[in-house]
């Protein structure tokens, strides 16, 4: 198929997440304002300065198949059972191919980590350790290659127009979803399944961040942790579970009567150029990204009526990201219902981007926005309509949101979403 510059919208969403097991569960979970962060159990985590996670609220090796569980890393695992759900929403009764609705080569999929198989290659480096070479598992190496969770999706659709893992830190999963969106216009595929996963909670990756002064350390009050925009905010709190969606173009999806949930209308792209890990304060590479958004699209300030924003709980990162909405909305910031959706989730890492474009997709499509929790004192420099309490309903007529994901690195993508 030549190139076009096609339509992309999404039919079909999955999750699971420290709020629910799907996706249903989860979008009830953030319009009740419910933390899914909880003490850490374990003699292993008892030394840890950081004793708080947000636990996937339904354990993966609950719903697969222990063999098939077995041979996937905790990531991948959270990966497929996000995809299993959102390719069923979407319509789809089975693989590409025996589902006649979709041909194989013009499937893709593109799932991302910002870690990858991280448990898998400490666990196995342990029983190396403790038990010799040959009791090191043979599935290792394949579990903890960053490819993993997006190839198992891959394999599990019959994806053979490509399937990729894009890996930009806790900007990933957005980044995945850009791309699919750009594998559709381009032509290369009708259907992507693309999201982002995370299975990071173990004591070493606690420890690291924790050294980097990046997480809250309120081990007494888990549930009130994660506090973005609160003056009293000290660091994320790391979450685990995978966010998926099913991106078609409209053609192929009105051709088989889809259901669509809303248009995907781009994505920008900057990087900071600024430090490994501290956010740029002005917020000068994060406002870049949206420019180029807003060229690239054509969208309109007025449509914009809701943010999902990255907002870790960080004390800088939370100010830059609010700098950068100002400098390019300017006084249409004011029209924009701001959710940290963060503050129930905790930090999904690679797996954000993929968790909050479900959650964006569901506020338009319910034309709802969730709310932000634990904001007890807002900063005074948050001058942003930030959404408190409770949810709140979105204006009717044709409204758009964006969701916000940044990284280490200085990695900056925003993506932007259309009502249908």
């Amino acid at each position: 198929m030549s190139p076009t510059n096609r339509t992309v919208v999404v039919t079909g969403i999955g999750a699971t997440t420290p709020l629910g097991g799907d996706a249903a569960s989860t979008w009830e979970g953030l319009l009740a304002g419910r933390s899914g962060v909880k003490p850490l159990e374990g003699e292993r985590f008892a030394e840890l300065p950081v004793r708080i996670a947000a636990l996937a609220a339904v354990d993966p090796g609950d719903v697969l198949p222990r063999p098939l569980a077995r041979k996937l890393d905790r990531s991948a695992q959270f990966a497929l059972i996000a995809a299993r759900e959102a390719w069923a929403d979407a319509g789809y009764t089975d693989k590409a191919g025996e589902d006649e609705k979709i041909q194989p080569n013009r499937l893709g999929a593109v799932i991302a980590s910002g870690i990858g198989g991280v448990t898998t290659l400490l666990d196995q480096y342990d029983v190396l350790k403790e038990k010799g070479v040959r009791r090191v598992s043979p599935h290792t190496v394949p579990m903890l290659m960053p490819n993993g969770p997006s190839a198992n999706v891959g394999l599990e659709v019959n994806a053979q127009a490509g399937v990729h893992t894009p890996v930009s830190a806790c900007a990933s999963g957005a980044e995945a979803i850009g791309y699919a969106v750009e594998m559709i216009r381009t032509g290369r595929a009708d259907v992507v399944v693309a999201g982002g996963t995370e299975a990071a909670i173990h004591p070493l990756p606690i420890a690291a961040f924790a050294n980097m002064m990046a997480m809250s350390k309120s081990n007494d009050e888990p549930e009130k942790a994660s506090r973005p925009y609160d003056t009293g905010r000290d660091g994320f709190v790391l979450g685990e579970g995978a966010g998926v969606v099913i991106l078609e173009s409209a053609e192929h999806a009105a051709a088989r009567g889809a259901r669509v949930y809303c248009e995907v209308v781009g994505q920008g792209l900057s990087a900071d150029a600024h430090h490994i890990a501290q956010p740029e304060p002005t917020g000068r590479g994060i406002a870049v990204a949206m420019q180029n958004l807003l060229d690239d699209t054509g969208l309109k300030l007025a449509e914009i009526v809701h943010l999902n924003a990255h907002a870790t709980s960080t004390p800088q990162g939370d100010i830059a990201e609010i700098k950068a909405l100002r400098k390019v909305l300017g006084d249409d910031l004011d029209h924009v219902a701001v959710s940290a959706t963060k503050s129930m989730t905790g930090h999904l890492l690679g797996g954000a981007g993929g968790i909050e474009t479900v959650a964006t997709v569901l506020a338009l499509h319910h034309r709802t926005a969730p709310p932000t929790i634990n904001i007890d004192d807002l900063d005074a420099d948050v001058d942003a309509d930030i959404v408190r309490g409770e949810p709140r309903a979105l204006p009717e007529g044709t409204i758009a949101a964006i969701n916000n994901s940044f990284g280490f690195g200085g990695h900056n993508v925003v993506l932007a979403f259309r009502s249908v």
